[in-house]
């Protein structure tokens, strides 16, 4: 073992023939055995700390390279299967965005039309500070950012989750929080419009908007694929409906996370400051946007 770790450890692993790599692994399996009857029958200090360091040594060998694969897992998930699930499931993410657009439209069009409409959608506090103020409400967040991006990223995981997880009521609560969502975003959006104060509210919302909005967008499609393995499993057995929807939501899901805490940061740090222009707010959050947009329509470059 110890001339095979010398090896090793000069050439590295690719070095080993295949043979080398078995006797390796079963040679692992030997000294770690062997070490533990040393401590277990209390053989000596020398042989107990020879058996260690060639069991530490080896270890370290052997599974360097599952670690090794684990993160060129997950780059080359990010790389091009993020982006590919995504072109997979458009159709999903298109239905999501309608939904939650719909919603914004009802509400923006009902509090233009009757004033009551916005006290149904939108928290009381909001529409004094506002309607009777003349302020926005983001000024809380400075001096306090770092708890402030800190609990925005739980609450936009927490809302993204419970899209996610309403799929399995076939739908109906990952609908529910898309329609309830856009309602809000356009009842508020209503507010500021009345009170001339729509310039800075979206030069607020743009810079985390840009991977915050998307980001739920595409919670709201995994929400919906495991409602179709529910309600339309065409083919497939209903639970082999779920393991194939489910899987697609699953990398939607684990593609989001990423999104919704570098939304987060950006709300609690950037969107909210005072040194930063408005009209640089809305072109960080259009570069964002676009950024992500070309990031969404990559395809994996194979050579041949």
């Amino acid at each position: 073992m110890d001339a095979i770790l010398q090896k090793t450890q000069k050439k590295g692993l690719k070095s080993l023939q295949s043979s080398e790599i078995h006797e390796l692994a079963s040679l692992y399996r030997s000294v770690s055995a062997d070490l533990s009857r040393a401590k277990t029958h209390q053989l000596g200090t020398t042989l107990i700390r020879d058996l260690q360091q060639l069991t530490s040594r080896s270890y370290s060998q052997i599974y360097q390279g599952s670690r090794r694969q684990e993160w060129q897992g997950i780059w080359e998930f990010y790389s091009w299967r993020f982006p590919t699930i995504i072109q997979e499931t458009w159709g999903y993410i298109i239905v999501a965005t309608a939904l939650f657009l719909l919603g914004a439209l009802v509400a923006w069009w009902y509090a233009w039309q009757d004033p009551t409409f916005m006290s149904l959608i939108v928290p009381e506090y909001l529409i004094v500070k506002v309607r009777d103020e003349h302020k926005l409400w983001m000024g809380s967040i400075l001096g306090v950012e770092p708890l402030a991006s800190s609990n925005i990223m739980i609450n936009n995981i927490s809302v993204a989750f419970t899209a996610i997880g309403g799929g399995i009521t076939v739908g109906i609560v990952t609908i529910y929080i898309l329609l309830f969502n856009g309602l809000l975003i356009g009842a508020i959006g209503a507010l500021v419009g009345q009170n001339n104060l729509a310039y800075p509210f979206w030069a607020f919302v743009f810079p985390h908007g840009s991977l915050e909005l998307p980001a739920i967008f595409l919670a709201g499609a995994a929400g919906l694929l495991i409602a179709r393995s529910l309600l339309f499993p065409g083919q497939y057995r209903r639970i082999d409906a779920l393991k194939f929807y489910g899987f697609q939501a699953a990398q939607l899901v684990f593609g989001i996370i990423p999104m919704l805490i570098l939304a987060g940061i950006i709300e609690g740090f950037l969107s909210p400051s005072p040194l930063i222009p408005s009209v640089l707010k809305y072109l960080i959050g259009m570069i964002i946007f676009s950024l992500l947009m070309i990031y969404f329509s990559r395809q994996k470059i194979s050579i041949s």
